[in-house]
């Protein structure tokens, strides 16, 4: 099958592929839609990451892997990396709007790693999260989630509307793409940050403000 090609793995059951890839609007029938699997692959995905995070940084405290941990297996993130892999194209969906909606993307790469997890075992599902989201982990930047959060408290002490979010502007090569954001606090304030994801990119957008406030 293509997809296999696409995902660089090839499946002995292609019939957990065709499941791992099969929406409920097709098949109501659980056994033959994608959730069970998905939500085994959930759990794959976090000890994956978490798995791989431990290793890069040897000397975080454990609060700060949470929030890389909770940035890089968010909705967001992995309907990211399933745009990049390009599983989209491949879903078995009654209504084909759905293929690009943000929630089946990330629901169905997930079953696709609870598949792989079945297929083989953990060590190859743990491969195929590495490879996809090893280049989505910035070593340079802390975890910026913090920053966030202290942004939207700030709004709360200040009495002003809550930071609003957007994407300004989207580079780099499909598989690795990078994310300008803006956040505006208020009517005046503006700052701007880059990352691998929506998400990143918004944590880095209110570090940057927080360092204009202070």
């Amino acid at each position: 099958m293509d997809i296999e090609n696409t995902l660089n793995y090839k499946f002995k059951n292609h019939k957990l592929l065709e499941t791992a890839l099969t929406h409920s609007s097709v098949s109501s029938n659980i056994s033959k839609n994608y959730e069970r699997l998905e939500f085994l692959g959930d759990r794959v995905l976090g000890m994956s990451v978490a798995s791989l995070l431990y290793k890069i940084f040897p000397n975080e405290p454990e609060g700060n892997l949470s929030q890389r941990l909770t940035a890089l297996v968010c909705k967001e993130t992995v309907a990211e990396v399933a745009r990049n892999i390009g599983i989209g194209n491949f879903i078995q969906v009654a209504d084909n709007e759905i293929r690009e909606n943000e929630n089946v993307l990330c629901d169905v790469c997930e079953a696709i790693i609870g598949a792989i997890y079945i297929d083989t075992d953990v060590t190859r599902a743990m491969e195929f999260v590495e490879h996809h989201w090893k280049g989505l982990i910035d070593k340079r930047v802390a975890p910026p989630k913090d920053a966030k959060t202290k942004l939207q408290e700030l709004a709360h002490i200040k009495g002003v509307p809550a930071p609003v979010y957007e994407i300004i502007n989207r580079s780099g090569p499909e598989h690795e793409p990078i994310f300008l954001v803006e956040v505006r606090l208020g009517k005046d304030l503006r700052a701007e940050g880059k990352g691998h994801n929506k998400k990143l990119a918004e944590f880095a957008a209110a570090a940057k403000m927080l360092e204009q406030i202070n």
